[in-house]
């Protein structure tokens, strides 16, 4: 028998659906800011054996010489994505949604399970309630990259009059880095989570947006009550 159940709160499907796309102008403007100075690559001996970005890539984005087109949306849009991670926080912590999200203590171990049912190497998945252990960890990891992202961000943004981000992460040079592999992380995750979601099927997608989902349960056996045997006069027999 196929049952409506709620799954996902309003203020959850809010900060989940804005920050798709205030995430995506950050990384396009982030592409921006880091033309100007394109300087990571995997170099040994003088030889540079890879570049992230190569030059085509650029090109075929029209990437080149927008420096400051790329800060403008860059610092702007960094506030509404601060602004909606500490919107989601703060109503994981009310709410109590923050015992469903933090892996517990056998989630590495259930993690590594979900993966070999995800590569269909292992029949049967672990037992979850709302977000299995691979889930746990991934969104939680996701929190964590987004509070680096901020302080990274602010140290590079303003690295005299936040002086002490920018010791914190290293200096200015190393939390410029430090920014970088969080984005690629970001890039990273989008990918996997999108598979995901392709996987999980409609069922789970819908779900994201009306806030339920559908499942399926035994019907419950509905029992009689057994009716007493009845003399010809019609009184109970007994």
């Amino acid at each position: 028998m196929k049952v409506i159940k709620e799954k996902h709160s309003l203020l959850m499907r809010w900060t989940h659906w804005v920050n798709f796309p205030i995430l995506t102008i950050m990384i396009w403007s982030g592409m921006l800011i880091y033309w100007a100075n394109d300087e990571y690559t995997i170099t040994l001996f003088g030889h540079k054996f890879f570049s992230f970005f190569p030059e085509w890539f650029y090109h075929a984005l029209k990437i080149p010489h927008r420096l400051s087109e790329g800060m403008a949306f860059h610092f702007l849009f960094m506030w509404f994505f601060a602004l909606n991670g500490v919107f989601y926080v703060i109503y994981s912590v009310i709410s109590g949604e923050w015992r469903e999200l933090v892996p517990k203590k056998n989630s590495f171990k259930e993690a590594w399970l979900v993966l070999l049912h995800d590569l269909h190497i292992r029949k049967t998945a672990p037992p979850q309630n709302k977000y299995n252990a691979a889930q746990r960890i991934a969104y939680t990891a996701i929190i964590i990259m987004g509070l680096g992202s901020l302080i990274t961000g602010l140290a590079i943004y303003k690295p005299v009059q936040f002086y002490y981000l920018t010791r914190l992460c290293g200096g200015y040079h190393f939390a410029r880095v430090l920014h970088f592999v969080l984005t690629l992380g970001y890039v990273f995750f989008f990918i996997i989570h999108i598979v995901q979601v392709i996987l999980a099927g409609w069922n789970n997608f819908r779900s994201v947006i009306s806030g339920f989902e559908v499942i399926n349960e035994p019907a419950e056996l509905i029992t009689e009550t057994p009716v007493q045997p009845t003399t010809a006069n019609g009184n109970e027999n007994n």
